[in-house]
């Protein structure tokens, strides 16, 4: 006895509303077995493999399999999933394809479904994989293959968004790329950035994500929600009051979560702090590196395009207060904390807010 799959039940209707004005028949109804066999992955004619940090692009692992059969005459589409357990619990799906039974997946790709499972960069562990077989435009029916394995050691996977200003507000003005001040990312929280600093008379301002690219681009249209042009869109207004009148010249913090879509601005009290006449980054991570502040806002200290290694680091005064925190690539630093950690070695443009003691390490190569 055979089990009919309704792939599509609303082509099906479509078809009897339209069948008096059209001759032309889209419904997918198949009759597929009861027992169809699931995809057979071959294994790997290897059992490690070292990723190659540099060349992300290039080809890793090349996967074959024989056909699953659902004994019917259709496209069979092919999830390719790994995972860090054998029982799959938390799947990573790393790439589909429809009528294929072979899959060639690049450094980068194999690099990201690695971190993506959970494991760690820098160690050896194992990954698992199957490909899970489905048909129709619905995914229908899907039956997992066998499962094979390989011991791999991937590179750091960075997995955070940075964020950047620029409008007549901020110092860089309407300049894309002229040193934009990095936003302060939310250790707990990686979709609230915070800036807290000094905002020019009347201004406005925008959210980059990329320097030296006008796309993607946040502003507010209402002034209470945030809105966007990934490219090739409408750009939304200037905060923080979308087309109105500019900021008063003072000090405030911006805070911006981009899961909600919301922001705040709000005055800030800066009257009588003082920041440093010095602040150097020292530790383990590298020799002594000198910050500079921003001459539109001195509580504002960067430095750009340093070279870090595996190590640690903190922010030394000129008076010799130490301050760090215990997050690597942003958190908030205190007077005599634990140096920040440095957990990869890349090139990084490092910021630093002395008021709030906001920090935050932008590699420029993950």
């Amino acid at each position: 006895m055979k089990k009919i799959k309704h792939i599509s039940i609303a082509s099906i209707i479509g078809l009897v509303l339209l069948i008096f004005a059209s001759c032309d028949d889209s419904s997918e109804l198949f009759n597929v077995s009861a027992n169809p066999n699931a995809a057979v992955l071959a294994e790997l004619n290897f059992t490690m493999i070292e990723l190659d940090a540099v060349n992300t692009s290039n080809p890793a692992v090349t996967l074959n399999w024989q056909s699953a059969n659902y004994q019917q005459q259709t496209a069979i589409n092919y999830s390719i999933e790994f995972a860090s357990d054998v029982d799959f619990t938390a799947p990573v799906v790393a790439s589909s394809i429809t009528g294929q039974t072979s899959i060639t997946l690049s450094v980068n790709e194999i690099n990201a479904a690695a971190g993506n499972s959970g494991l760690n960069p820098f160690e050896w562990a194992t990954l698992y994989v199957r490909v899970v077989s489905s048909i129709g435009t619905q995914n229908g029916l899907p039956i997992p293959s066998n499962t094979i394995q390989f011991e791999v050691y991937p590179f750091y996977n960075y997995v955070f968004s940075d964020y950047y200003l620029v409008g007549d507000a901020t110092a860089p003005g309407w300049n894309n790329n002229n040193n934009n001040p990095a936003l302060f990312r939310d250790p707990t929280d990686s979709n609230v950035f915070y800036y807290t600093g000094f905002w020019a008379e009347n201004g406005h301002f925008k959210v980059l994500e990329t320097k030296g690219l006008w796309q993607p681009q946040f502003g507010t249209d209402d002034g209470a929600t945030v809105g966007n042009n990934p490219g090739g869109g409408t750009d939304p207004e200037r905060f923080p009051y979308g087309g109105g009148n500019g900021i008063p010249a003072g000090f405030h913090t911006f805070k911006i979560n981009f899961a909600s879509n919301t922001f705040t601005f709000e005055s800030f009290d800066a009257s009588g702090a003082v920041s440093p006449a010095s602040i150097t980054l020292q530790g383990s991570s590298s020799a002594n590196i000198s910050m500079s502040p921003l001459s539109f806002d001195g509580h504002i200290w960067y430095a750009t395009a340093v070279r870090l290694i595996p190590g640690e680091l903190s922010f030394v005064t000129d008076s010799n207060s130490s301050w760090g925190g215990s997050t690597s690539f942003s958190g908030v630093a205190t007077d005599g904390g634990s140096a920040v950690p440095i957990i990869v070695e890349d090139d990084y443009d490092v910021w630093f807010n002395d008021l709030t003691g906001r920090y935050i390490f932008i590699p420029l190569n993950l």
